[in-house]
């Protein structure tokens, strides 16, 4: 990162150092690869935000750290929850970060760190949040688990504490369905997702906070309940943000990623790779895998610039 970054994280460090320090503990290594000597981002050090356990982020940010190294650059990753990863681009310690759900899911964080960020475009449009259930659960909507909440051993399996979807699960979900007698479980996505594995590889019902797009749909036999009050909101964009200042100093980076869309199938198939096939080990092996299979993709994205 050049020195206005670190200029701008000394400037801003005094509300968000617990933030800060949170990013650090978590933050993770560098990619395997390397920069090119040369191409359009040669000499440019670039390190990218990944909120942890979100996977369609942890897949836009390794394809791009790929984009990135094919160009020329220099790329690390910051792993850490989404609050310490926003608070990380706005202090400008991380440069970039794929996985803003706007306009409710992230909000609150979007409110706070907003002056200090870059939106540099939504990449997937239509995003929404679901509580899903195993395939032959014997309700259909959302409507209908407060009546039949002991199937369910009157849980509801959730994600980090800190993710916008269990807030909204929390203040609109349980208050507007009468869910009340229902306890949400605020574990991490890890664990959400091996209880499902577990629960629908044992015939047992079970109800999680879930997302689309998320390759747990073609992983395990499970569907979205209705929401009739529309409790869980409208379907969102999935964002890329900068740090302010992004595209002064990363033009060619930034001109690429606000080209940056990806459909539901492509989307899924990257995450099938890399979560299911790969259990997200070898990311920057499933990215590669990911683009044999789709090989005008980069090109696409950089206008020809990177292939």
């Amino acid at each position: 990162m050049k020195l206005n970054n670190i200029l701008r994280g000394q400037r801003l460090i005094g509300s968000l150092a617990v933030a800060a320090l949170a990013l650090t503990a978590c933050g993770g290594g560098g990619s395997e690869g390397g920069g090119g000597a040369e191409g359009p981002m040669a000499g440019q050090e670039i390190t990218i935000g990944v909120f942890s356990g979100w996977e369609e982020g942890i897949a836009a940010s390794y394809l791009w750290g790929h984009i990135f190294e094919k160009a020329g650059a220099e790329v690390s990753y910051q792993t850490a929850e989404a609050g310490p990863t926003f608070a990380g681009v706005a202090q400008g310690q991380t440069d970039v970060s794929f996985d803003a759900w706007l306009p409710a899911t992230h909000a609150d964080y979007w409110k706070e760190y907003g002056p200090d960020l870059e939106d540099l475009g939504a990449w997937f449009d239509d995003a929404p949040l679901t509580i899903a259930v195993n395939k032959d659960a014997p309700i259909q909507s959302l409507a209908e688990l407060k009546a039949n909440a002991d199937k369910f051993g009157g849980r509801i399996v959730g994600i980090e504490p800190g993710a916008g979807l269990t807030q909204i699960t929390k203040e609109d979900v349980i208050p507007q369905y009468g869910l009340q007698n229902m306890k949400l479980v605020e574990s991490s996505t890890t664990a959400m997702l091996a209880e499902l594995r577990s629960a629908t590889e044992s015939g047992e019902n079970i109800a999680v906070t879930l997302w689309r797009p998320h390759w747990a749909y073609s992983a395990f036999p499970i569907r979205d309940l209705k929401d009739p009050k529309n409790a869980l909101g409208d379907p969102e964009e999935i964002h890329a943000f900068g740090t302010k200042g992004f595209s002064e100093e990363y033009p060619e980076a930034a001109k690429w990623i606000k080209n940056f869309k990806m459909t539901d199938e492509q989307l899924s198939s990257l995450e099938e790779l890399m979560f299911n096939e790969n259990q997200g080990q070898k990311n920057e092996l499933s990215v590669d895998q990911w683009l044999k299979d789709n090989p005008g993709f980069v090109k696409q994205m950089t206008n020809g610039a990177v292939s």
